[in-house]
């Protein structure tokens, strides 16, 4: 069995939004990977970080595939396209039905909720009524955590992996940065797809610094050599990491997660954050990077202390943030030692 093709669940009424905004139609490009086992309750459902899409066979090789822990003769595996990106669902490149014309700068604000309630649309469109395991991390996580709080008792298992509870002060400060560097860009303010591609090139580079940390440069970029007084691995590095994403993505559909991912908040209209994580009904494993800048492990932490019987895994590496996707057999072991309690 292979990867699954991208598919599309068409959403003709009306999407309410939690800022009181509405989209007239919704569209959700998604991958499934798998069939239902007969009592139906073998789903996985990934939910994806910031600019990745939703073929997780793809971007988790070696935690999600063939012969690897998550695997689609067992599991019936889902991941959705996130509202606002621009890998098939609804987004700032889409057209407007009432216009004729892309959204644009038009496209409204989407929270980490409108987000789950886009999963909540294709979860009845695809019947399915129990998800064994849904996790993610970093701005996945931060849905998976929604997700459970929105409906306790859909999922039996969650597993956040290197996210929080609450956007912090420091990683809103990264955001803003980078919205900086997008707006900096003079082409920023038309109305065209490639609008803002300097830009969106120069926030990657500041956005990879905090998905990394000292160590990580400090073992990938140094130099060979002591002779050199410009042209160094670290600056091509950025460059090129810039300039990849900036062939894959559009700013606006970038400038709108960066807000989205810093409006988590699961207290807002709720109550205090210990007390919202204390509904949880899933039984739920918090996994930490040592070395995450962006979302420090005291963050996983304090959701494993409020979470009811919460199991905490540490996970050792030098990769930073991005160690969620690179630390792929040490994240299967947790998870496994998970399910084997």
């Amino acid at each position: 069995m292979t990867s699954g093709h991208l598919k599309t669940y068409h959403h003709r009424e009306t999407f309410q939004l939690e800022s009181g905004d509405t989209l007239p139609q919704l569209d959700i490009g998604y991958h499934t990977f798998g069939t239902f086992n007969p009592g139906k309750n073998n789903v996985i459902w990934v939910c994806h970080a910031f600019t990745a899409n939703s073929d997780v066979f793809d971007w988790w090789k070696g935690l999600f595939g063939e012969n690897c822990f998550y695997n689609p003769r067992d599991h019936f595996i889902v991941c959705a396209n996130k509202i606002g990106s621009c890998y098939g669902t609804t987004g700032p490149l889409s057209i407007n039905p009432e216009t004729g014309s892309p959204w644009y700068h038009t496209f409204p604000e989407i929270s980490i909720r409108d987000l789950v309630n886009g999963h909540e649309l294709l979860r009845k469109h695809l019947g399915i009524e129990k998800i064994h395991t849904v996790l993610g991390g970093s701005t996945g996580g931060h849905q998976a955590l929604e997700w459970a709080i929105m409906n306790p008792g859909l999922h039996d298992h969650l597993v956040c992996i290197a996210n929080h509870a609450k956007s912090s002060p420091w990683s809103i400060a990264f955001s803003q940065s980078q919205r900086l560097a997008i707006e900096a860009d003079q082409s920023w303010k038309e109305d065209h797809p490639d609008a803002g591609s300097r830009g969106l090139a120069a926030a990657r580079s500041i956005a990879l610094l905090s998905y990394r940390n000292y160590q990580t440069y400090l073992e990938t970029q140094s130099e060979s050599t002591n002779e050199k007084i410009s042209g160094f691995k670290a600056m091509s590095y950025q460059t090129y990491q810039g300039e990849k994403l900036v062939k894959r993505f559009n700013a606006f559909s970038y400038m709108r997660l960066l807000n989205t991912m810093d409006s988590h908040n699961i207290g807002r209209n709720r109550d205090e954050i210990d007390k919202v994580l204390a509904s949880i009904k899933a039984r739920t494993l918090v996994i930490g990077i040592s070395s995450d800048l962006l979302f420090p492990v005291q963050e996983q932490l304090f959701m494993t202390e409020h979470i009811p019987d919460a199991t905490f895994s540490g996970i050792d590496s030098i990769y930073g943030h991005d160690g969620f996707l690179i630390e792929k057999d040490k994240v299967a072991a947790a998870i496994r030692r998970f399910y084997n309690r």
